[in-house]
């Protein structure tokens, strides 16, 4: 690899030896996320894994693939790149364990206009973070430098996820009934939909976003912002284990309107009581600085929950019990009625 250098290349923008440079430093990263059915190292030209399939008698795998969006402005505006990875790795594992899927193998693609190693190392750094909290190893990846595509300064970020899960434990909505609970999952902030909107209320590009501000408890906009998504595999994953879990919703872009329908079956809905969300400070600032009506704020952000799991009432207060004592701190929303909406907001 020493002697791949090309120097009109490099006059066209590519530099080859920048990318060797950065994927020696991401090595102890990855390595940090490698798992037991990993049996490929990083520089070939697929990643390997071998499923281990003790206990699952129907192995059914299941995909995701997500990016973070314009949230990646904010990363640029504050130049602090060492968490957006996390909201990669967050945005595909928090979708597929919705099915009571288990994260495997995970695949990331960075797409820049220069390749520069120290910070492809800090973006890498929170994909492997989020790995590790989700269980997956990080088993391959592609860096592409596209100059004139993107500016110098600019990335996009995306990845994809396997996990699997025993076809008769997978978490549909088919035994879901009226009387069912709607428990709530608190969200680390706006996690990493909605930032369009953010990013025009807060005219991101032209204001002061690093001067801490009361109403975030002294923390900046940008810093609050640039909080990564959380990551709710690992209590979800202990949570199917011991209680009946009818649904599951990842509260991403639509809010609450678009995806806690999606787990509710025709003929059923879910009323949420919406005086009992926890909204954090940065929702009621965001609609107070761009005068955006309740219903909006419902229909694009998380408002702080999320993700939403429906559980039979019986199970209810031992499904918070073993959420609480896996470290999250859950709390009761709503209940399933009969009905045609889906959703109400009450």
């Amino acid at each position: 690899m020493n002697n791949s250098r090309s120097d009109a290349y490099a006059a066209a923008g590519v530099d080859i030896t920048a990318g060797y440079r950065a994927v020696e430093l991401m090595k102890k990263h990855i390595a940090s996320t490698r798992t037991e059915g990993v049996c490929s190292d990083i520089g070939g030209f697929g990643g390997m894994f071998e499923l281990d399939l003790t206990g699952i008698t129907k192995p059914i795998l299941v995909s995701g693939t997500d990016g973070v969006g314009t949230k990646l402005r904010l990363a640029f505006l504050m130049d602090k790149h060492d968490t957006v990875g996390i909201d990669c790795v967050a945005m595909c594992v928090n979708d597929i364990i919705c099915g009571g899927a288990k994260p495997l193998f995970f695949l990331d693609y960075i797409a820049c206009g220069k390749n520069v190693p120290e910070r492809m190392e800090a973006i890498v750094k929170g994909v492997c973070d989020g790995c590790i909290q989700s269980g997956a190893a990080l088993i391959g990846g592609e860096t592409a430098e596209m100059p004139g595509f993107y500016p110098e300064d600019e990335y996009d970020l995306a990845g994809y996820v396997t996990g699997v899960v025993d076809k008769d434990k997978i978490i549909d909505n088919e035994t879901m009934e009226e009387g069912d609970v709607v428990i709530a999952l608190p969200s680390s902030g706006v996690h990493s939909n909605g930032f369009s909107l953010v990013r025009k209320v807060f005219d991101v590009e032209h204001s002061d976003i690093k001067s801490p501000v009361e109403e975030l408890g002294g923390k900046s906009i940008g810093e609050t912002l640039l909080t990564p998504t959380k990551i709710y595999v690992k209590p979800v994953l202990e949570l199917i284990e011991k209680v009946t879990v009818k649904g599951i919703s990842h509260i991403t872009g639509g809010g609450f309107y678009e995806n806690i329908p999606r787990s509710i079956p025709d003929g059923l809905c879910a009323k949420i009581d919406k005086a009992s969300v926890k909204v954090l400070p940065i929702f009621k600032l965001i609609a107070k600085t761009g005068g955006i009506t309740e219903r909006d704020m419902f229909n694009t952000f998380n408002m702080g929950v999320g993700m939403s799991i429906v559980v039979p009432a019986e199970e209810a207060d031992k499904a918070l019990q073993i959420l609480t004592a896996a470290g999250e701190e859950p709390y009761i929303i709503g209940e399933i009625i009969k009905g045609e909406n889906k959703i109400e907001l009450i």
